[in-house]
């Protein structure tokens, strides 16, 4: 499988300065997003400490166990990667008045072949298209998403409720964080969405699905869910990672190959 990937990031129309940071490596099919919180500019600190930390780490481990690593190998490294980073992000807030309570979400994606190893903290979100149809593949670990799974809330209602981004886990405000890690197979033609929530917050899903189902190149694509964000309000930073899978050449037959088709 081959995977292409294109990222886009703006402040939105409220905010002076853009606090998410996203990261990816082609080499690896590594992607890492994260939205930071927290007074001053640290929650700006917190995500940079750890998209940067966690690209620069897992790109190492991953180029050196090249393509011998298992999908259990590459989970433990991602664990130990995101628990390091959370630990680096404690203690800078911990050290230093400024940052004292920052922390962020993170979203953390490995395309390993036809899986991809999937890992998240809060709620930025991933997304997959597939088939004309838009997944969310994260759960959000936010306040909201337990009243709805408490049945307090329905999809409906909290679309328009207050408190919307309160969450329930982040990296950063404890020694020990809690990263969810799931595994998913990749088809040819899918399209994953990472997202910061100054893009989840301003557009339904139905939005979403229909910029993805366009058929353009990801960055005409990355464009323009960044523009319709922020005609929507734009209230908050708008970060967006789009990754597409498609079918290694390899996979040509032999007369095809033989060819030059």
């Amino acid at each position: 499988m081959n995977y292409t990937f294109c990222a886009q990031t703006d402040p939105g129309r409220v905010r002076e300065n853009n606090e998410d940071s996203v990261a990816f490596d082609a080499a690896t099919n590594l992607g890492v997003l994260a939205d930071g919180m927290g007074g001053y500019n640290a929650g700006e600190i917190a995500s940079g400490m750890a998209t940067a930390y966690i690209k620069s780490e897992l790109t190492r481990w991953l180029s050196e166990a090249s393509l011998q690593a298992n999908a259990g190998e590459v989970r433990r490294a991602i664990e130990i990667c995101v628990d390091n980073a959370n630990r680096s992000i404690f203690a800078a807030s911990c050290s230093n008045s400024q940052y004292a309570g920052m922390g962020t979400t993170l979203v953390v994606g490995v395309f390993l072949d036809n899986r991809l190893l999937l890992g998240h903290v809060g709620d930025s979100r991933c997304y997959r298209w597939r088939g004309n149809t838009l997944l969310q593949i994260t759960k959000d670990h936010s306040l909201l998403q337990e009243q709805i799974d408490a049945g307090l809330l329905t999809p409906e209602q909290a679309a328009t409720a207050p408190n919307k981004n309160l969450v329930t886990r982040a990296l950063g405000v404890d020694d020990v964080v809690f990263l969810e890690l799931n595994e998913h197979r990749v088809e040819p033609g899918d399209i994953y969405l990472m997202c910061s929530d100054g893009l989840s917050d301003m557009m339904q899903d139905s939005a979403i699905a229909g910029v993805l189902q366009n058929g353009t190149s990801l960055l005409p694509m990355a464009q323009e869910l960044v523009t319709l964000a922020n005609q929507n309000g734009g209230r908050d930073n708008i970060t967006v990672l789009l990754t597409q899978a498609s079918a290694s050449p390899e996979k040509r037959g032999l007369m095809a190959r033989l060819l030059g088709k």
